[in-house]
């Protein structure tokens, strides 16, 4: 049988909670984790009408890419908007899941859709996530001692490198230290210098876990003050393959900039809103900054990414007015639900590969834009 605690669980495994931001709210929103689930269903955002979509349709679950309650909510009476799709998802039985900033992040996320549907293949992020820092530690202990305080700093986090645990590498060698007035050594005496075999061993440890590893290092060492070093280490990271928001990609060949437009157009769903752009339209494009939604936060970062164009939504004319006199490249403008709304067909195939139950994708249009209008004199 399968819950949906598991259609959590791939989920979270295929975009972390961690990598939301900090101001989002991803995750479970309404439903008992306990119960069965043969169906998923699948949209951009949970307004009534896909709320209802979602019952009729028999799903036992519904994912979001929006939280629902993401802002300023007091109340979810069924009488109030949001709460009256609540209310229609759990009388209908539907749990309600959202993954959103954490979905633009990971790979492959949101963002690797959009980069895909636009023609590049999706490489480095506009803005990397850093990985988990992580110290590199060397710790002198006695021979006899070594292994009980091993075994004690492993417990408290130290020495996991990917898939192994209990990693260390002991380095033997001479200490020497003369303990003084007030010192109750463990070995040697007051005022005398003792040197004696001691084992140096060294280890890495999430930079999270450095004040539980220091409390167990001595409440376990044998010694009253225990010698080691913590040196913080530099992250490698591979930004072809790092996680964060927006990619970074190449065109097969440069086009110019009114032909690469019409492919965006082309290619993504269809909106009353379309897409619009600011540059050169005969400029030569190839090298490409996409990111998903609400993207005129990037465009100082974007300026200094070397790209020739930059794929967003909700750009604002201030902003980018500002960005393009700054010498920023071009930008392409397209409705924010457009540019989400294609990763729904990544999340059902993850799900019905992982978790072997059924899916549908809601393709209820949830833009709010439904009109849009040409003065008949443009072009005069």
């Amino acid at each position: 049988m399968t819950t949906v605690a598991d259609i959590r669980a791939v989920l979270e495994t295929a975009y972390p909670p961690k990598l939301a931001e900090s101001w989002d709210a991803v995750g479970l929103i309404c439903g008992d984790p306990d119960e069965e689930v043969g169906k998923v269903a699948f949209a951009l955002d949970c307004t009534q009408a896909v709320a209802e979509r979602a019952v009729e349709s028999g799903a036992q679950m519904l994912v979001v890419h929006h939280p629902l309650l993401l802002r300023g909510v007091t109340s979810v009476a069924a009488d109030t908007p949001k709460g009256q799709v609540l209310h229609t998802l759990i009388r209908g039985g539907v749990a309600l899941f959202a993954a959103h900033t954490n979905a633009d992040s990971a790979r492959p996320g949101v963002n690797d859709r959009l980069a895909e549907l636009v023609g590049i293949t999706p490489g480095r992020p506009i803005l990397p996530k850093s990985p988990a820092a992580r110290d590199r530690w060397g710790v002198h202990v006695p021979p006899a001692d070594v292994e009980k305080l091993k075994s004690a700093l492993f417990d408290a986090g130290a020495g996991r490198i990917g898939d192994y645990a209990e990693c260390a590498f002991d380095i033997e060698g001479v200490g020497q230290f003369t303990p003084q007035e007030g010192a109750d050594p463990t070995d040697g005496r007051v005022g005398e210098n003792y040197r004696d075999v001691e084992l140096r061993v060294q280890f890495v440890a999430p930079a999270s876990r450095r004040r539980a590893i220091i409390d167990a290092l001595r409440a376990h060492h044998p010694y009253e003050e225990p010698a080691f070093d913590i040196v913080e280490m530099q992250p490698d990271q591979d930004l072809t393959e790092a996680v964060g928001l927006g990619r970074v990609g190449e065109l097969p060949e440069a086009m110019p900039l009114r032909e690469f437009v019409q492919q965006v157009a082309d290619r993504l769903p269809v909106t009353e809103w379309g897409v619009r752009a600011a540059g050169d339209p005969d400029k030569l494009v190839r090298k490409v900054a996409v990111s998903s939604g609400s993207g005129d936060g990037f465009l100082d970062t974007v300026r200094g990414l070397g790209v020739d164009v930059y794929v967003t939504s909700d750009l604002r004319h201030h902003p980018v007015d500002e960005y393009l006199r700054a010498g920023g490249p071009a930008v392409i403008d397209t409705a924010h639900w457009a540019s989400e709304f294609p990763w729904t067909g990544q999340a059902a195939g993850i799900i019905a590969r992982e978790a072997g139950v059924d899916t549908e994708i809601i393709d209820l249009r949830t833009d709010p834009w439904t009109l849009a209008a040409r003065s008949a004199h443009a072009g005069e």
